[in-house]
Formats: structure tokens, sequence, C-alpha cells
């Protein structure tokens, strides 16, 4: 029997593959680095909990009082202090603008309601625009102040305990819903990732049937051959930039309160970046394989370091700065901006700018390596 076994015709066909595969140490290095990679970050970058959220703070009251409040938020491991703020209409401005996450008012009464006994109230302003957050930060602000209210009822010096509550206002998401979290985050998902794996498979495509050969005979410049391949590309992927959007807004009801303009833009660079991608990645593989599993390694990171379906208030601290490398985590921001909280250019102009650059040197990276290889 294992005579058999070790006499079967399949052994010398399976060392003959086993070697093929040796012999493409780049096929191999495809096929076990990105799993191990995508791995560790989904680990750090799915992470449900939610800390260190920016708080913003208005303190009309000044008193120790009200002093004790913030302290409670500020020395939780939920909030940090963010900046003190003089009104209520400058603490929504930078809600308004992503500087907060969250913000809590103390009212000039304060103090004199706790001297009294009555109950004192505070106000706690969530920007919901990630439902999720949203409803977490309320859980939170609940928690501390029950924790802050059996701290007082345990002071013996307190003749009549009061009792502070807090009222939470949602910004921007009022009924927290999750889908406008998510479809206006994987609108610069889809486009990035449609638009390399199209324009990889386009590129890759003439290599395999030897096209580019026959390219390279007509009187057509490399620059034109390569704008004649990433035009029509473009022009198909920035209608789904339209389509998404009215998708988001008739089937789930995501509002589009701002410039529609504005979105529509910011979704073409988001097309061009991805196209930028893919063509790289085309320039890297020599056939349809490599290039599928290179992708692999390309698109999970973008999309998990995207803050597009998790907060990236949820990520690691050393991770969090690697999202601002990512072109789809600037679309998200200026979807979200444009859509749900209905800001401009002037508010979203350094995300713009950082989408504008990246596209730039993707399509001029990209370009610069396809002419290399034409040439």
């Amino acid at each position: 029997m294992l005579d058999k076994i070790l006499n079967w015709r399949f052994w010398p066909l399976f060392f003959k593959e086993l070697n093929e595969l040796r012999r493409n140490r780049r096929l191999v290095a495809m096929m076990l680095v990105p799993p191990t990679v995508n791995l560790v970050l989904l680990g750090f970058a799915m992470n449900p909990e939610v800390t260190d959220l920016r708080l913003g703070i208005v303190d009309e009251s000044r008193t120790a009082e009200s002093r004790e409040v913030i302290s409670a938020f500020t020395e939780s491991k939920s909030f940090v202090a963010a900046g003190h703020y003089s009104s209520i209409a400058e603490l929504s401005r930078a809600l308004s603008a992503g500087e907060l996450e969250a913000g809590i008012v103390v009212p000039s009464d304060f103090a004199t309601k706790r001297t009294r006994g009555e109950v004192a109230e505070v106000q706690f302003l969530v920007d919901s625009v990630n439902s999720n957050t949203g409803g977490i930060s309320g859980g939170y602000a609940a928690r501390i102040i029950g924790a802050l209210n059996e701290k007082i009822a345990l002071n013996k010096s307190s003749v009549r305990p009061a009792r502070a509550v807090s009222r939470v206002s949602l910004f921007y998401n009022a009924g927290l819903q999750n889908s406008w979290f998510i479809v206006t985050g994987m609108i610069g998902m889809l486009l990035v990732m449609l638009g390399s794996l199209v324009s990889s498979a386009s590129m890759v495509k003439e290599k395999e049937v030897g096209t580019v050969e026959q390219l390279l005979m007509t009187p057509a410049g490399s620059a034109e051959i390569i704008l004649a391949k990433m035009a029509p590309i473009f022009l198909l992927l920035s209608l789904d930039i339209g389509v998404s959007s009215a998708v988001g807004s008739f089937v789930f009801g995501v509002p589009i309160r701002g410039s529609f303009a504005l979105l529509y833009c910011s979704g073409m660079l988001c097309v061009l970046s991805g196209i930028g991608i893919g063509t790289i990645v085309a320039t890297f593989t020599r056939s349809q394989q490599q290039a599928e599993l290179l992708s692999f390694f390309v698109n999970p990171p973008l999309s998990m370091l995207s803050g597009a379906t998790t907060p990236i208030e949820a990520m690691p601290h050393w991770m969090q700065p690697l999202t601002n490398l990512n072109p789809v985590k600037h679309f998200a921001v200026l979807a979200r901006g444009v859509m749900l909280k209905g800001v401009g250019l002037e508010v979203l102009y350094p995300n713009f700018l950082a989408l504008l650059a990246f596209t730039v040197i993707l399509v001029g990276v990209s370009a610069w390596r396809f002419r290399k290889q034409l040439n």
C-alpha cells in the first residue's frame, strides 16, 4: 500500500508545480504577505470600542461645581479635552468642522441649583454622523453623570444631595441612522476600488494579449496612449458618483444638504486616484492573476484605514495618522460634510486639497511607470 502511494503518478506533477511556484517568488510573496498584513490591520482597525473622543467645553458657570463635572468627563478614558469655547455657537461650529466629536455645556445656574439641592442640567452635544459613535458617546455621558451623582450622594456634608442630569443633543443624524454613515463612506471606497480593479485589468490585458507592441507601432505618443487608456474608464466611473448618490438618497434617505457640485468634483478626484493605483499595480505585474493578488494587498488596507465603515477614533493611536495617507478617508470626510452637515469648501478645503494632491501624485507616478514600460 505504501509503495503504491509513493509511486503514485500524482507526485511528479505535484513537485513540478511546487518548483514552478518556488521559481515565481513574487507570486509566493503575494500569497503569503497580504493575508498576514490584512489580518493584523483588521484586528486593530475593526475595534468597536471608542475612546479619547475630542470634547469641547463651554463653562458658563465657572464654579467649583462646574469644574467637578468637567473633570468627571476629562478624567475618564472616554473623552479628552480638546478646547474651551466661549459660547454654544462656537462649539457648534467646531462640531460642524469636524474638530470635535462631542461637547459639554455647563449652564450659568448649575452651581446655584446644586446648592439648592435641585436638579442641575448639563447639555451634552454629539456629532452623530457616525450613529455608532453618537450612541456610545451618549451612553458614556450618562454613566459619567451617574457616577458623579453617586459621589454627591455619598458626600456627608451634603444635607440635601443635588442631582445632575445630562440632556443629549444629537447633531446631523438625530435618528442615529447607521446606514447614513455606511453609505457616505462606501461611495468613496467603491469608486477607488472599481477604478483600481478596472484600470489594472485593462492594462494587464494589453500585456497578455500583446497589443502593447501594436500600440507602439502607431503614430501616437506614449502620453496619448496613456490618456486614451484612462479617459474611458474615468468617464464611465464618473457616472457612478451620481448613481451612488441617488441610491443613497432614494433608498436609504441620506440627505444632500450641501453642494452637489463639490461632492461630484471630489468623487472625480477619487476615481482618478483609483485609476492611478490600478495603473501602478499593472506596471508591477505580468498577468491577471498577479494583478488580482497585488490588488488584494492594496484594497483591503485602503478600506480598513479609511474610516468608511468604522470610526477612526476606535483605532489605536499609532494607526490613526496612517489614515491621512488614504484618499478614501478624505473623500469620506468630504461626503459626510456635504451630505450630512451641509458644509462647504470653506470648511472642507483641507480634505479637498489632500485628495487633489493624492490624485496628482498617483496619476503622475502611474503615467511615469507606464510610459517607462512603453519605452
